[in-house]
């Protein structure tokens, strides 16, 4: 591999790993608007005994996701696809440079616009 082609993967993995960063970071503030939101909606609860049913919802609703993610890690199928997914990463990595670049733009659009909605929302419960 040539010099330039050395340079130019470089930068593409500069670029894709820049992108993926703006990407989480999105995604970090989609998780603390997220959390806006229930801190503004448990300060809105108007008895003790709502609030009491929010938090044990929400306490059961984590147990169950946990649970159903430790279950399902423990599969021979889990196991089968984490086999899978390390064989074809590679292939894909390739392929997905270029779709990063042109889907970037949109993934970003979306959180960005899911986070400002939920900021409205914020805003709205935080004003009642």
């Amino acid at each position: 591999m040539s010099e330039e082609q050395q340079n130019q993967n470089q930068s593409t993995q500069s670029t894709t790993g820049d992108s993926w960063k703006e990407v989480g970071s999105q995604f970090e503030a989609l998780g603390n608007s997220l959390a806006e939101v229930f801190k503004t909606a448990w300060n809105n609860v108007e008895s003790n005994v709502e609030a009491q049913q929010v938090k044990s919802s929400l306490e059961s609703a984590v147990r169950q996701v946990g649970q159903a993610l430790d279950d399902v890690s423990k599969t021979p199928e889990a196991q089968n696809l984490k086999d899978n997914a390390k064989r074809t990463a590679e292939s894909l990595r390739t392929a997905g440079e270029q779709t990063v670049e042109e889907a970037r733009p949109q993934i970003l659009s979306a959180l960005q616009k899911a986070n400002e909605e939920l900021q409205k929302l914020i805003d709205r419960l935080q004003s009642k």
